[in-house]
């Protein structure tokens, strides 16, 4: 029942932009923070940005300050990821990540996505 579905990839070409969006449905979505990933062949998973479930702070990699935002829209159950000025070495797999700790009255979860492909190529 639960589901962490990421859209929104694609080809684009380098300078460009896109935005993907991850949906949860089966779990208290507000509770937890919202992390996006990726991963391109041969290299490390590596965090990308990150969101606090109120939505208030937010951190970012290096490689991606001043170019991407995360944001998250608790009332859709989704977070986003906008992405402008992209790079060739962009291209990966992204996938976003649900993580909430436990509490006294609720259990802890961490759940991920299947992951979509973006491609930045000329």
């Amino acid at each position: 029942q639960v589901q962490l579905v990421e859209s929104g990839g694609g080809l684009v070409q380098p300078g460009g932009s896109l935005r993907l969006s991850c949906a949860g449905a089966g779990f208290t979505f507000s509770r937890g923070a919202m992390t996006w990933y990726r991963q391109a062949p041969g290299k490390e998973r590596e965090l990308v940005a990150s969101i606090t479930s109120g939505g208030t702070s937010t951190n970012y990699a290096d490689s991606v300050k001043g170019r991407f935002t995360i944001s998250r829209n608790n009332a859709k159950t989704t977070v986003y990821l906008q992405m402008n000025s992209l790079k060739a070495e962009d291209t990966a797999v992204y996938y976003c990540n649900a993580k909430s700790s436990s509490g006294l009255y609720w259990r802890g979860y961490d759940y991920w996505g299947q992951g979509t492909q973006v491609t930045v190529s000329s």
